[in-house]
């Protein structure tokens, strides 16, 4: 058995890695609805077992990487469990030939990251999205987030992150559209579901005002914030979004991928610029 690494001692500011590797040989695997709909139910079952079994030990791998590097926080990936909530290509874990080894390779995980401090979080795709005028959308958004909500007991993730949504043609109504399905979420869905600002429609004053409403937890993304501005400087919004905590808070930086000065700044580097922070 391969002994844990022991736990480095990290900085004060707990960094953290997104989703995906460049250089380690550490790979999330994935499918299409199209291919598994080819398939017998079957092989349909006995092809997508495989995927989430191997996306389990990858994740283990992550975050062993993640210890051996004193890195403190990890996204895991949204298509960890691949289609899951697919209409017709979806599935429940528990159908699946490798049930067992799948939740327990999972909740080694999560046993991994508590023994060695790295958080893990969510931030699920932006066709989630809570306060759309379409009930099939907002339906299919809540079954979205309460798959994240399963994988996120069984591996200890504390964030489960989302953005605002659109305005279709009036915010504060949008808002409240917003406020009204957090009801309908479970409590393993709730306790975890934080709010992010945008680049496009949703500045941190706005989500302030939700967060007040809700208690939902801000995520302070500076580099949206820079791309849409608001009345906040970047040091009152960061204060501000640290007090809609009741945990260690969470936020996120970037560097445009172009500079500041380059075409669409929203895009993001790969790195970051150094004077971004």
């Amino acid at each position: 058995m391969k002994q844990s690494p022991t736990p480095r001692r990290r900085p004060r500011v707990r960094w953290g890695l997104c989703c995906q590797f460049a250089i380690e040989p550490i790979q999330f695997r994935t499918t299409t609805a199209t291919s598994l709909l080819r398939l017998s139910l079957t092989e349909r079952l006995r092809k997508v077992s495989d995927l989430c079994l191997a996306n389990a030990e990858s994740l283990l791998a992550a975050l062993r990487y993640c210890a051996e590097h004193a890195i403190g926080c990890f996204r895991i990936p949204s298509s960890i469990l691949p289609i899951k909530t697919h209409p017709e290509a979806g599935y429940r874990v528990d159908d699946l030939p490798d049930a067992t080894s799948i939740i327990e390779t999972f909740r080694r995980c999560g046993d991994f990251a508590a023994e060695q401090d790295i958080r893990t979080s969510f931030h699920p795709d932006q066709f989630v999205v809570l306060n759309s005028p379409r009930e099939d959308v907002v339906a299919r958004s809540i079954q979205d987030l309460e798959y994240h909500a399963e994988v996120a007991e069984w591996v200890g993730a504390d964030v489960i992150n989302i953005h605002g949504g659109g305005a279709y043609g009036n915010k504060g109504s949008a808002l409240a559209a917003f406020a009204c399905n957090v009801n309908r979420l479970s409590e393993g869905v709730r306790s975890r579901l934080t709010i992010e600002n945008d680049d496009k429609t949703y500045t941190p004053s706005d989500l302030l005002s939700l967060s007040r409403f809700t208690g939902l937890p801000v995520v302070y993304d500076v580099h949206h914030h820079r791309c849409l501005p608001d009345e906040l400087s970047i040091e009152d919004a960061t204060a501000a979004a640290i007090d809609t905590w009741n945990r260690e808070p969470l936020f996120h930086i970037s560097s445009p991928l172009a500079g500041w000065s380059g075409p669409k700044p929203a895009r993001h580097h790969d790195e970051i610029d150094i004077n971004d922070f």
